[in-house]
């Protein structure tokens, strides 16, 4: 089935949150070529097994990308970026890897599905989202454990890695008999819109996804932490020019224009 689904922010907000990001082993975009590879005669299909947080922006750049590159398909499969390094360990078919941490990628990338050096392709904060209208009169990180039921992405899920550091670093502790975890930030998202839990905590390109459908609580730079997304081809792609081409149109000015269009953020400068 075609595309499974299962603020442009000051630049000073970034440079605050520089320190809280994870360092990363990979390339950044300026690491590659301008112009990137010529792509010409660009045919057939490719797997993008890609963070779901990807999903909304990713959509709309593979109809771009179809509209300009005519006789191309790209099918994704999105979810939790940790099931999906499992899939692609396991011999699953992809072609491109798009994953919401640099351990999931570092994972394929060591037992030899990626080759290529993983290009940081963008960031992205976390924030809070309560019901629509916040009838909770939630105002800050501080406010969620007073509440009944908090939605959060499962331990294992970058999601749920990324809230579980700004937590801690934040003196902030959720019970455990207070959590319901999604499986991956799609279902976190939604247990709050569908009204199964008070409040959670996802990537601000959720939020905004969201629309109306919930409310959100924007969460200080300083208490906030940074994801960095890497992405890069896999090794035994049945396409890999189309697969690098994809890559280039990622990190390149019209992809990274819709990832700002839909809340995500450039990478932080090293």
């Amino acid at each position: 089935m075609r595309r499974q689904v299962r603020w442009i922010a000051p630049v000073i907000l970034v440079a605050g949150l520089v320190a809280l990001a994870a360092p990363s082993a990979f390339a950044s975009p300026s690491s590659l070529p301008a112009a990137g590879p010529k792509a010409t005669n660009l045919s057939g299909s490719i797997t993008v097994s890609a963070a779901s947080s990807l999903t909304e922006a990713f959509t709309q750049m593979a109809k771009d990308f179809e509209t300009k590159d005519k006789g191309t398909s790209i099918t994704f499969n999105f979810g939790a970026s940790n099931a999906l390094a499992a899939q692609i360990q396991g011999g699953a078919p992809a072609d491109v890897f798009a994953s919401a941490d640099g351990a999931n990628m570092q994972k394929v990338v060591t037992s030899g599905q990626v080759t290529a050096r993983p290009v940081d392709f963008t960031a992205n904060l976390l924030t809070i989202v309560v019901k629509k209208g916040n009838p909770d009169h939630v105002a800050t990180l501080a406010d969620l454990p007073k509440l009944t039921t908090i939605s959060l992405c499962a331990a294992a899920v970058p999601c749920g890695k990324y809230a579980t550091q700004m937590l801690s670093q934040d003196g902030i502790t959720i019970p455990t008999a207070k959590t319901t975890l999604g499986q991956d930030v799609k279902a976190t998202l939604t247990a709050v819109s569908a009204g199964d839990a008070d409040a959670g905590i996802v990537y601000v390109s959720d939020a905004k996804s969201a629309g109306g459908t919930v409310t959100q609580i924007k969460i200080p730079a300083s208490l906030n932490v940074v994801a960095v997304y890497p992405i890069a081809p896999i090794a035994a792609s049945r396409n890999p020019k189309l697969a690098s081409a994809w890559v280039h149109y990622v990190v390149s000015a019209a992809g990274q224009k819709t990832l700002l269009k839909f809340g995500f953020l450039p990478v932080p400068a090293q």
